[in-house]
């Protein structure tokens, strides 16, 4: 049979896995945490994964590559010059892989998003010879953008930046305009310059489409450092426990705790996170818990805003729920919460004065209030804070707004000014995380649960101007 590529994507975390079959065999490339996903796909199709390929150590996730080649025999392709703690298969530029009669890898080096980069060229057997079908590229060349390169130090920015445009170009040199690209990152992952601008795509497209390919190597570097943003801190735990070798992990359920204990860890300072929607959360939640519903990016936000190492119970509708955040979590290294709760939000609390609410508004009303009409029961805007990254500020914010990165806010709350916040980002999300940080900290809290991109066309002032 032909190659049959399947995409595992961790939306989540805006990456892709991949796993590439001839039929009998397979190959696994940059397995996230959670296998059992993958072990499935492959039982499914009838095929056993003998090659488990990683195309550099993960900054924005832990790898599920070890625990995978361990439990399938399968051999664990990782760069020979990446100093790792585990027994591996180690491959440098140049290597080719016999995976199969029909199937073989080709190692190609593609330093850039790390210095020991490897994109794997995936070549089927035909007509008694060999032919790329595509590559495998990671960090490397991703759809419209490429993976950034300031993870491994500012230091190290500009050189790799230097790096990344000549693997990209040799890359689309080696390669047929047919060849498919299939990277790691791209897709909401904050491993990548920016984002990818396709579902999917080819090395023809690329060289029509990607800045990369297009512009010469100062330009590239010039315009690649200057649109990087702030990434997640905890990326800075993901590339030591990949390099360590990660643990198995544990997705039992955990224990149970009343609303006495949900109190008291509350008390202690750490972090009990409500996982419902938003909307939900506002219409009535436990005092002093903070926002971060399952319906986006929880993980990220959450490995962003703690201090590394706090407890973090879960509170959600049903045990399910629970589950799905549980999996999550152990993909950015989080392996076990300390308690979890499930039911009503009454169910939470001790008695009623323990439950809040949260207001919301959109941006009409914000326009509304902001001339002197402000809507029935909510404060009127003293300050408006906008939580959304910097990039995204100096691409057009509200007039007279406070900028505080959502990552910013838990330490910088006293910069907030006095009087009643009116809170938004670009879609409602960040900004009801933040309204929880601000609510929990004694501040009288609006949320603007709107869309930013329709804040002009309500009557809302903006502007560019940083």
């Amino acid at each position: 049979m032909a190659v049959d590529v399947s995409v595992i994507a961790t939306s989540s975390l805006g990456d892709r896995s991949y796993l590439a079959t001839d039929g009998r065999v397979a190959i696994v490339v940059d397995p996230q945490r959670d296998i059992d996903r993958i072990l499935y796909l492959a039982g499914a199709k009838g095929v056993r994964v003998t090659h488990v390929v990683e195309t550099h150590i993960h900054n924005d996730y832990v790898s599920g590559g070890l625990e995978l080649a361990r439990i399938t025999g399968a051999r664990y392709l990782v760069a020979a010059a990446d100093q790792v703690g585990f027994d591996r298969t180690p491959v440098t530029d140049g290597d080719v892989v016999a995976v199969s009669d029909a199937l073989r890898l080709r190692v190609i080096g593609t330093p850039g998003h790390t210095f020991h980069h490897l994109s794997y060229v995936l070549d089927e057997a035909a007509g008694g010879g060999w032919q790329p079908t595509g590559v495998f590229t990671g960090g490397s060349l991703l759809f419209g953008t490429t993976g950034r390169t300031d993870l491994l130090g500012q230091q190290h920015a500009h050189e790799l930046a230097q790096h990344q445009h000549a693997s990209a170009r040799r890359l689309a040199h080696l390669l047929p305009d047919g060849a498919q690209v299939w990277p790691t990152h791209g897709f909401g992952s904050f491993c990548s310059a920016s984002q990818a601008d396709a579902p999917d795509s080819t090395i023809g497209r690329e060289k029509q489409a990607n800045p990369v390919l297009r512009l010469a190597a100062d330009e590239f570097v010039t315009e690649t450092l200057a649109g990087l943003d702030a990434y997640p801190a905890y990326y800075a735990h993901m590339g030591v426990a990949n390099g360590a070798g990660p643990a198995p992990v544990d997705l039992t359920p955990v224990t149970r705790a009343d609303a006495a204990e949900l109190r008291d860890r509350m008390a202690a300072g750490e972090w009990v996170v409500d996982l419902r929607h938003r909307k939900a959360y506002a219409a009535a939640h436990l005092a002093g818990t903070v926002s971060l519903g399952l319906d986006g990016p929880m993980s990220t936000w959450l490995g962003w805003l703690i201090d590394w190492g706090t407890p973090i119970t879960l509170l959600a509708e049903t045990p399910e729920q629970v589950a799905d955040a549980q999996r999550e979590l152990v993909r950015i290294g989080i392996d076990r919460p300390a308690a979890q709760a499930t039911g009503p939000a009454e169910r939470w609390a001790d008695g009623a004065d323990q439950l809040r609410e949260l207001r919301m508004a959109d941006f009409p009303a914000l326009a509304a209030a902001r001339t002197g009409a402000v809507p029935a029961g909510l404060p009127a805007p003293d300050v408006v804070l906008d939580v959304r990254m910097t990039n995204e500020w100096r691409a057009g914010h509200v007039e007279g707004a406070v900028h505080i990165p959502l990552p910013d806010l838990p330490r910088r709350l006293a910069d907030v000014p006095a009087g009643a916040v009116w809170v938004h980002c670009g879609s409602g999300y960040r900004a009801t995380a933040a309204a929880s940080l601000l609510s929990n900290a004694g501040r009288d809290v609006v949320v603007i649960d709107d869309a930013f991109g329709t804040a002009a066309a309500a009557g809302v002032a903006i502007t560019d101007n940083a």
